[in-house]
């Protein structure tokens, strides 16, 4: 009964009215997405700080046995775009010798849990900036509804990013699919924090949502770079299950900041 609750409040604010109904008697109503992937995982260790520091990692045992060493540089090159629309390369996002920056991967800027992920985000900003930390929001959506989110929730603007393509959602193997965004139990997490939910909600609306439906299969996650190094990742199990912040800022905290 749980899950069902859960995936009748995911259909409701994650995705189109047009698109789904509210209420879902029988798994038989969804609409056949254009990809469904649901990849197993397990853990590998990534090294920083020249192995003086370990961080667990998940990653996708369908793709290699971890990310590449030159994912940075994989990274680079991929266009995303400001929330004002205005295209930017993904190097240009930090500085790429020495910078640490915090990465963190929306769902789309229609995804209530994401409001509630951008408003946390906001409120620990400013302690990420005094340690000389960047933090970036990256979302699946277009520029215009980015700043839909930017101006209701509110979050700043000169942090968000729009990814329309996903491109770097793909570069990074994030998981996508029926079965990750609706009915892994992961997503029930977000009942836990279904009061700051609602306060991030207090504004929200479903204009937000992508164009391209299928958008709203994608899953976020948050990644940790020095430079062009990456140093923790964790890719999201379910929707609304995000890294706790708590623990992304220890991360940057373990790693010298230039």
């Amino acid at each position: 009964m749980a899950m069902m609750t859960c995936s009748r409040i995911f259909l409701c604010y994650s995705t189109p009215r047009s698109q789904f109904p509210t209420v879902i008697s029988s798994p038989s109503h969804f609409l056949t997405p254009k990809k469904a992937t649901y990849k197993s995982t397990k853990h590998i260790t990534l090294n920083a700080n020249g192995g003086n520091s370990r961080f667990m990692a998940r990653v996708s045992s369908s793709s290699a046995a971890e990310f590449p060493t030159n994912i940075g540089d994989m990274l680079s090159e991929v266009t995303i775009f400001t929330a004002s629309g205005q295209p930017v390369l993904f190097k240009d996002l930090w500085d790429q010798t020495e910078g640490v920056a915090v990465v963190a991967f929306l769902r789309h800027f229609g995804c209530f849990c994401c409001w509630e992920l951008a408003s946390a985000l906001k409120e620990a900003k400013p302690k990420f900036d005094s340690a000389g930390v960047k933090l970036i929001a990256v979302g699946v959506g277009t520029p215009d509804r980015a700043r839909i989110l930017a101006e209701r929730v509110p979050f700043p603007m000169d942090s968000l990013y729009a990814d329309p393509e996903r491109k770097a959602y793909d570069v990074l193997g994030l998981y996508y699919g029926l079965g990750r965004t609706f009915f892994n139990p992961a997503s029930a997490k977000v009942f836990s924090r279904l009061d700051k939910v609602k306060k991030a909600m207090e504004n929200y609306t479903i204009k937000a949502t992508p164009d391209d439906t299928s958008s709203v299969l994608q899953q976020g996650g948050m990644f940790v770079f020095k430079g062009k190094q990456l140093l923790y990742t964790r890719k999201d199990e379910g929707t609304g299950d995000h890294a706790p912040l708590d623990d992304i800022f220890d991360v940057c905290c373990k790693t010298p900041v230039a």
